[in-house]
């Protein structure tokens, strides 16, 4: 396809457009209003301010999710490759948040069969500068107490045996805490991005820290 071809190849790689203006012309304008003049009128300006905008986040995401940089690279072209190809699918009560998370945990996952890689994303959200919410971290959700000093257990090494066991939690309940835990997204965002319903997200996040908090408490006993 000629045209997408032609996108392909504009969409410039999330490293190496850090450095780039943002279009000033469509910066005011709402996620949804540059997805529609892109649907509509095909205006670029407002394809490339989508990507500017979301270029940070969803490479990291993507790094996160298959744990190798320029797979998530890969990916991340091709997540917008898609938003290029199916923009006049996009209909005009949807948000486009979780429709760009969809799409990308699509690719993702595709990426992940063709090249046999199961591995999945690290949840540790101190990396979120600032991020201080109704969830509260996923190491102190999971935790639930103060980790007894005799213990001899710190921070980092909690923190690394929370990544470790959530990687080895079932790919639906790790999905789940990926989106809600470090993505900070919706219990009803998260539902669109994974094709669920809501109270799904909710029982699958709450079987996940379930499972989480046997795990640590089993690993580090009072």
């Amino acid at each position: 396809d000629p045209k997408g071809r032609r996108t392909m190849n504009c969409i410039a790689s999330p490293r190496r457009r850090a450095s780039r203006p943002t279009i000033k012309a469509w910066v005011e304008w709402t996620d949804e209003e540059l997805m529609a003049a892109y649907r509509d009128r095909g205006e670029r300006a407002a394809f490339d301010q989508l990507v500017h905008r979301y270029e940070r986040e969803l490479y990291s995401y993507l790094r996160r999710f298959l744990n190798d940089p320029t797979a998530a690279e890969d990916v991340f072209q091709a997540t917008f490759m898609q938003v290029h190809l199916k923009c006049e699918q996009f209909e005009a009560d949807r948000k486009v948040r979780p429709w760009l998370y969809s799409i990308a945990t699509n690719q993702a996952i595709d990426y992940q069969r063709r090249t046999r890689r199961h591995r999945l994303v690290s949840l540790d959200r101190r990396e979120r500068e600032g991020s201080e919410d109704e969830t509260g971290t996923l190491s102190n959700l999971i935790e639930g107490r103060e980790v007894a000093p005799e213990s001899g257990i710190d921070a980092d090494e909690q923190h690394t045996w929370v990544r470790g066991a959530v990687a080895e939690l079932p790919e639906q309940l790790r999905a789940a805490l990926n989106l809600i835990y470090y993505q900070g997204l919706k219990y009803r965002d998260a539902a669109d991005v994974l094709h669920v319903p809501v109270g799904t997200v909710k029982s699958r996040v709450h079987s996940a820290v379930l499972k989480l908090n046997e795990a640590f408490h089993t690993a580090y006993p009072a």
